[in-house]
């Protein structure tokens, strides 16, 4: 690192952020394979969240690639990058006071475990969208799998590229078995349990 770059520490802390906000910050770090219902579920989470007076962001995978990575590609080493600037993003909002949630397919144990120790494990909490591959491929709502069955899309989770499925997440979800519905009041039961929110 550059030695002219120091770290300038804020007046406001992370505690204070937080104790305004009444709520304990905290990453949802939602992991799936396409189609699975990440970005579904993350959306009604946060809606239920908002509607409960609650500070929160979402970060959805297909936005980000939009804007702030939006030069990168779906290579295993550009998937890796994709997922050290979502933690690091991730680390800034949970300073913030906010509870984050983050939509990624994010394939591998390693850039998951990456971003836990950006923030601890008292912040980090791994939600994994449990749904079978066959699930996925009959919503196929983009048309991705099928793409990918062709040859049309290489390095596709699941299909020619692997995809890691969590050892012990704090949440598991399974959108073939519940509605929309459910399986947000789910992740907001953890919540409550837990002491994120007041």
């Amino acid at each position: 690192m550059n030695e002219n770059i120091v770290w300038h520490n804020t007046s406001v802390s992370k505690q204070q952020r937080a104790e305004q906000k009444q709520q304990k910050p905290c990453i949802l770090w939602f992991t799936g394979l396409s189609g699975s219902g990440k970005s579904t579920v993350a959306n009604a989470v946060e809606q239920k969240l908002f509607d409960a007076g609650c500070h929160s962001y979402l970060l959805d995978g297909d936005n980000i690639r939009h804007g702030i990575n939006k030069g990168l590609t779906f290579s295993d080493e550009d998937r890796v990058e994709n997922i050290r600037r979502i933690g690091e993003i991730s680390k800034l909002f949970v300073d913030s006071g906010l509870i984050v949630l983050t939509a990624f397919i994010s394939p591998f144990q390693a850039d998951r475990q990456l971003v836990r120790e950006l923030v601890g494990d008292a912040e980090f909490l791994e939600v994994f969208i449990d749904t079978p591959i066959e699930v996925c491929e009959q919503r196929d709502p983009k048309g991705l799998y099928q793409k990918a069955r062709k040859g049309e899309i290489k390095h596709f989770t699941g299909i020619d590229s692997p995809y890691e499925a969590p050892e012990n997440p704090e949440i598991v979800v399974k959108t073939a078995e519940l509605n929309i519905e459910q399986c947000a009041e789910h992740v907001v039961s953890y919540l409550k349990e837990h002491g994120y929110l007041k």
